[in-house]
């Protein structure tokens, strides 16, 4: 994989690159949310636990195909509160190689499938 964080000409990037290069099988991993293996909500109002909790599903979705957290390419992200984007950022850089930061994408949402989740976040890896 080729990661171009800043290409010339390209706004500085914080904690992502602006670009990821790669080549043969591909794995998609679904929206995550922050419910643990038995479907209990974790952190409830709390973004870093709920944060945590769904960095925990994405590396057990790439577990289950035998990859890592190294291996994604690309970030989606939802929060349904701006005011959670340093925690989303802090707790990213936990489980995200910070010389090898994959592609993403962040947005607002007004909700999401329930009312108490504050982040849901799917990802893209190179297998």
């Amino acid at each position: 994989m080729d990661y171009y964080v800043r290409p010339a000409g390209m706004p500085p990037a914080n904690g992502y690159s602006h670009a990821v290069a790669f080549g043969g099988p591909t794995l998609v991993i679904s929206g995550q949310v922050p419910l643990d293996e038995e479907g209990r909500l974790v952190g409830r109002g709390d973004a870093r636990a709920q944060l945590r909790q769904v960095f925990r599903n994405l590396a057990a979705a790439l577990a289950a195909a035998g990859a890592t957290m190294d291996q994604v390419v690309k970030l989606t992200v939802f929060l349904t509160d701006m005011a959670d984007l340093q925690a989303f950022r802090e707790v990213r850089d936990e489980f995200v190689a910070l010389d090898r930061p994959p592609a993403s994408s962040l947005v607002q949402v007004s909700r999401l499938v329930s009312p108490e989740f504050r982040v849901e976040i799917e990802a893209i890896a190179a297998l």
